[in-house]
């Protein structure tokens, strides 16, 4: 039996070992997936993307009864558990206005990138009840998460979807001027092209097999708008603060995801001069794996309360 993962967040439903016996009651076929490793666990080769996908899948369905989950081979498959912490710990820096979390439709969230697998959504409207809006710059990414939302007809009217027609945008085109969101959450393109993705999973598979296998197979998938972009993960927070001031008075926190360390300093000094007035940096991790949440806000101490009006 493994331990609890006790990096993750407090409230997140999966710092238990997985109870495989319950996920393949949800999801059979996960079942030609499950073996005993040499740890004496029951676990899967997270090497394998059908398998991460089956596993998915049998999480949402038992955790947060999400029906008839499936996306492309050819897209990301997040890891649950992580993707769960991001929302975990937004639902906590909202807290800090209300000394509790507020749920509920009132709460607007916006997912920029939000893939075919529309997780973030599924799992902010799930967990708080939060209406969520899912904006893309890939046409079939939507189309598969409109296909997640229609097996699942009770979430049509929380989380809606929309289409970035322009790559060199971010916000621009999504947040109308009536608009009003109590936070944006991105996790953004970490790459510069496509070869470092694949020499980065190669190396995550050489992690997870702890083999010398040079086999370049994404085993959590992914399409160039998922992984890689023109400059990686610096360019594109760059290009969203920059953005963000132009929506200062409609968003009452920006949040974003940022793997490398080494970029917060330029995030966070490009932040100052665009006039940010709240700044701060949310540690989050899922076993070895260190990654960083930044979060700024344009609306002063005194009025942020009245977003939970």
């Amino acid at each position: 039996m493994s331990a609890e993962k006790s990096s993750l967040h407090t409230r997140n439903l999966h710092r238990n070992p997985y109870d495989f016996d319950q996920l393949i009651s949800c999801v059979p076929e996960l079942k030609h997936f499950v073996f005993v490793n040499a740890y004496q666990t029951v676990t899967i080769n997270f090497s394998i993307p059908k398998a991460v996908k089956l596993l998915n899948k049998a999480l949402l369905l038992h955790f947060y009864n999400i029906k008839g989950w499936d996306i492309p081979d050819t897209n990301l498959c997040p890891p649950i558990p992580g993707r769960a912490d991001y929302v975990h710990y937004i639902a906590d820096l909202l807290a800090e206005q209300l000394d509790k979390i507020p749920t509920g439709n009132s709460v607007k969230g916006l997912d920029i990138g939000t893939g075919a697998n529309l997780v973030y959504p599924l799992i902010s409207h799930q967990s708080y009840g939060w209406a969520m809006l899912g904006t893309d710059i890939n046409q079939d990414s939507l189309i598969n998460a409109r296909h997640i939302l229609d097996q699942n007809p009770e979430l049509l009217s929380a989380i809606q979807l929309k289409s970035q027609p322009d790559a060199d945008h971010i916000f621009t085109n999504i947040i109308s001027p009536e608009d009003r969101f109590t936070f944006t959450m991105c996790n953004p393109p970490f790459h510069d092209s496509e070869d470092a993705a694949m020499k980065g999973n190669i190396r995550k598979t050489k992690n997870l097999n702890k083999s010398k296998k040079n086999k370049s197979v994404l085993n959590f998938s992914g399409q160039q708008s998922e992984l890689w972009c023109d400059g990686g993960e610096l360019a594109f927070i760059t290009k969203m603060i920059h953005e963000s001031a132009l929506f200062s008075s409609q968003v009452l926190w920006f949040t974003c995801l940022v793997s490398k360390k080494e970029n917060l300093n330029k995030l966070t000094n490009l932040l100052k001069k665009v006039n940010a007035v709240g700044v701060k940096t949310i540690d989050m991790a899922q076993g070895q794996k260190v990654s960083r949440i930044l979060v700024w806000t344009f609306i002063p101490q005194k009025d942020r309360g009245r977003w939970f009006v």
